[in-house]
């Protein structure tokens, strides 16, 4: 298990509360993209996007896209674990400086 100490990001951002770590988002956006298939919601999408009023379900399919991107955005591990941005700059600076954060 992770102690809090660990949760602190480089940065000062607690990683226990971010999105991608807990995974909320990713969870949320995942059921959502499967209801939306059992109930072939792509159809539906397509009848509605004739109406004037429903316009925009004309860009379905690119909203259903983004979804399955953010059922992505996770992370396994918290920032000091390797987690999050590989390309942090933050993170490289403490790490080559061996301090804790910046």
């Amino acid at each position: 298990m992770v102690n809090d100490k660990e949760l602190i990001s480089y940065c000062g951002l607690y990683c226990g509360e971010c999105p991608n770590y807990t995974g909320r988002i990713a969870d949320l956006a995942r059921d959502l993209r499967k209801e939306l298939r059992s109930v072939r919601f792509d159809k539906t999408a397509e009848v509605l996007s004739e109406l004037s009023f429903f316009s925009m379900f004309k860009d379905y399919a690119q909203c259903y896209s983004i979804l399955g991107g953010m059922v992505k955005l996770r992370c396994k591990h918290a920032c000091r674990g390797n987690g999050g941005n590989p390309f942090c700059k933050i993170r490289k600076c403490a790490q080559k400086k061996k301090i804790e954060g910046c």
